[in-house]
């Protein structure tokens, strides 16, 4: 086995993506050492960027379903090893930035395993954010990284495989709701800033497939979680009123625990009230002037539909 460096730097790629698994797998553990260090915390994007070219190639060589589960969880947890939030926020942006520049090379054998690990790095994330007690700062650096040019959900990058942004819509709340099922104790998560990265896309996608993706697969499994419960066999249930059974009440710890922006001042918010809020926001958005024609008039819809649906519920 080939000798690898002490933690006094990151180790070199050469080693991270090694034919040799036992390699490949020391390599791992020292630079969980190493960023667990605050010496360490700062790492130059160059760095930085030879550091992930490496991490990308050690899941690579991954090539059993247990193995690459085990991987892609140490790999997430990496985030959280960092102690300061800046720096794992640097560390996120550069998983993206990888993630992005290397997502049309990956074949289609190994593309679900990479799936899997934007659902890891997601769910770190927001238990990173839970630790960061949801500070505005924190939560909209994290919304840069995923909106800006070469982020997974800029609408204006051509560059961006639109695959990366439908999977992300798939999973988002589900790893929400994850992360807020296994911490002891936290803050209400502000959904409409957590969200926004969503709206923007939503509205400025020159793609219909987008906003749809975006409307199908996280808005309305959203509202549809967020309105009240009832049980009544005795009325006929209204064409668009949305019926949910307790036994299988979709997002349970995100539904009792959630609000708009503010967790301190809010606190958790009834989910007709936050439903009511964010259907507001999405007005807001729509009435940008960034906002594509098309897709204003698919969002003014989408307000009023979830509006009326409100009022039939009263």
């Amino acid at each position: 086995m080939t000798a690898i460096p002490s933690s006094a730097a990151p180790p070199l790629g050469k080693y991270l993506a090694s034919t040799d698994k036992k390699t490949r797998d020391k390599a791992i553990k020292n630079l969980s050492l190493f960023l667990s260090d605050d010496a360490h915390n700062v790492i130059p994007k160059p760095d930085m960027d030879k550091l992930w070219k490496g991490i990308f190639y050690c899941f690579w060589m991954s090539d059993k379903p247990l193995v690459q589960q085990a991987l892609a969880s140490e790999l997430a947890e990496l985030a959280l090893t960092i102690t300061s939030t800046p720096a794992s926020l640097a560390f996120l942006r550069s998983f993206w930035e990888m993630t992005v520049r290397e997502w049309n090379g990956i074949d289609r054998f190994r593309l679900d395993k990479y799936y899997m690990l934007i659902r890891r790095f997601i769910n770190a994330t927001f238990r990173l954010l839970i630790r960061s007690k949801w500070e505005k700062e924190v939560c909209e650096e994290y919304n840069h990284i995923l909106t800006r040019e070469g982020g997974p959900l800029c609408p204006s990058d051509i560059r961006v495989p639109t695959s990366l942004a439908y999977h992300i819509a798939d999973i988002y709340i589900e790893e929400l709701d994850k992360s807020l099922g296994t911490a002891t104790s936290c803050l209400p998560a502000p959904l409409s800033t957590l969200l926004d990265p969503f709206f923007i896309l939503a509205a400025r996608t020159p793609l219909s497939v987008t906003y749809k993706r975006i409307k199908t697969a996280l808005l309305e499994p959203l509202f549809s979680a967020l309105v009240p419960q009832v049980d009544d066999d005795d009325e006929q249930p209204k064409s668009k009123r949305i019926r949910l059974s307790s036994q299988s009440a979709p997002y349970p710890h995100l539904i009792t625990n959630a609000c708009m922006v503010d967790p301190e001042l809010e606190g958790a918010v009834d989910g007709v009230i936050l439903k009511k809020k964010l259907l507001r926001r999405i007005f807001e958005v729509a009435s940008q002037t960034d906002t594509r024609d098309s897709n204003r008039r698919k969002m003014y819809s989408l307000w009023k539909e979830g509006s009326e649906e409100d009022v039939d519920d009263e």
